[in-house]
């Protein structure tokens, strides 16, 4: 049986990734044509993924990375933003080289 929720109930749930990390809370919902496009989620500071977003406040997670929404949401961990290799892991270009 399908179980819908009101949008209002989502707002403050905590998010999770698949992988069972913590992410953040829901703040808000950002609709386009009466259909959820997105999540704007804070991001928690427990979460390690905070150290990845400088100095964001939170990410906008599209819907379609939503995997689950009930007591808590989880989403993939495809949304979350990769930690990205230092300067010294980056090959140089001809540019660099001169």
């Amino acid at each position: 049986m399908l179980k819908i929720k009101r949008l209002s109930e989502v707002i403050g749930r905590k998010v999770f990734t698949d992988g069972g990390d913590i992410f953040g809370i829901i703040e808000e919902v950002n609709l386009i044509d009466n259909k959820v496009d997105g999540w704007r989620i804070v991001v928690s500071r427990d979460s390690s993924i905070g150290n990845l977003l400088g100095g964001a406040r939170g990410i906008i997670v599209p819907h379609q990375f939503v995997k689950a929404i009930g007591d808590v949401v989880l989403i993939s961990r495809n949304a979350v933003p990769m930690q990205t290799g230092t300067d010294e892991d980056m090959p140089l270009d001809e540019a660099d080289m001169i």
